[in-house]
């Protein structure tokens, strides 16, 4: 529906000719921002709907009973469940913190989500047989639970921006609700979180739309190639500036193997573009401050730099 949406604004309104890269890169973009502000806007109701049965003090409770490493383990399964990018992630971030769920098992869902998901196992199943697929899976799991891990021991609560614990969606002390009070208390919480991030999500998406139609594939294959030791290094630094979810992306690294890429290279490159896209970035400074993104980028892209090199070793 929201490929055809973008279809006849771009072909039939603004009347661009199809394959062009500025075609390429108005479709992407109209298509991606209905489908993420939709998605956003269905998702924060839904996960707000479910948290009114769990105000922050069960949530804390649940969480108290794990360690901090069962913590991030449920938070990056968590992340593998909820088939979303990483930009559509974002909301439920900031329902995670202002529910009092520690920060590092945040990032571990925030790092998981946009990585690993069903339907992404399935088609590198299909594509690449099942070692690449379980390889692609486990390593997402160990980085988003690493990341996570990291980020809660260096205690970086403070580099939050204050208005995420300050969000109120809902009385989180009433304990029982009627259920228009709990679609109430849902529909709040969408205009809330929406009203605060939907610039920094349009910036994002036209950042990624612009690279999407004007980065040349050639571009990447010619500094990123087999004869190129650094060129994990390079795959990673070139993919951060990308926008895609993991799906959108293998086929790109499928594209890059068959001109010779390394697969670890090519993986790599498949993480940079889902965990640490620009765009990405850009929506996150809406919550979290410079340092805290610069730790993650930091923590997030060497362990993604050396699972490129370990699967080029092994694979």
């Amino acid at each position: 529906m929201f490929e055809t949406i973008a279809d006849l604004i771009v072909y039939k309104l603004f009347n661009l000719q199809q394959n062009t890269r500025l075609a390429d890169s108005v479709q992407f973009f109209i298509y991606d921002s209905l489908k993420i502000i939709v998605l956003l806007a269905v998702m924060i109701f839904v996960i707000s709907y479910i948290r009114s049965y769990f105000p922050p003090e069960r949530t804390r409770k649940i969480l108290s009973h794990a360690n901090h490493l069962v913590g991030n383990v449920i938070g990056a399964v968590m992340g593998v469940v909820t088939p979303f990018c990483s930009c559509s992630s974002v909301p439920i971030f900031i329902g995670f913190v202002e529910s009092g769920v520690p920060l590092g098992v945040t990032f571990s869902f925030l790092i998981a989500s946009p990585i690993v998901n069903e339907i992404s196992a399935a088609m590198l199943f299909g594509l690449f047989g099942w070692k690449v697929a379980v390889l692609y899976i486990a390593s997402g799991m160990v980085i988003a639970v690493i990341g996570g891990l990291l980020i809660g021991k260096l205690k970086l609560e403070s580099e939050v921006e204050e208005y995420v614990y300050q969000i109120k969606m809902g009385d989180s002390e009433i304990q029982e609700l009627t259920w228009r009070e709990r679609v109430d208390y849902a529909k709040n919480a969408v205009v809330e979180i929406v009203r605060k991030i939907w610039v920094y999500i349009l910036i994002g998406i036209g950042v990624g739309a612009a690279i999407h139609g004007y980065a040349p594939e050639e571009f990447l294959t010619r500094y990123a190639g087999p004869d190129n030791p650094f060129a994990v290094i390079v795959a990673v630094v070139m993919g951060i500036p990308l926008y895609s979810n993991a799906v959108g992306t293998i086929p790109i690294a499928q594209a890059l193997i068959g001109k010779g890429v390394g697969i670890g290279t090519a993986l790599a490159f498949m993480m940079a573009v889902t965990a640490l896209s620009l765009p990405e970035m850009i929506i996150l400074r809406k919550v979290l401050k410079p340092k805290l993104i610069a730790i993650f980028i930091s923590i997030v892209g060497a362990a993604i730099v050396f699972t490129g090199y370990l699967f080029n070793l092994i694979l």
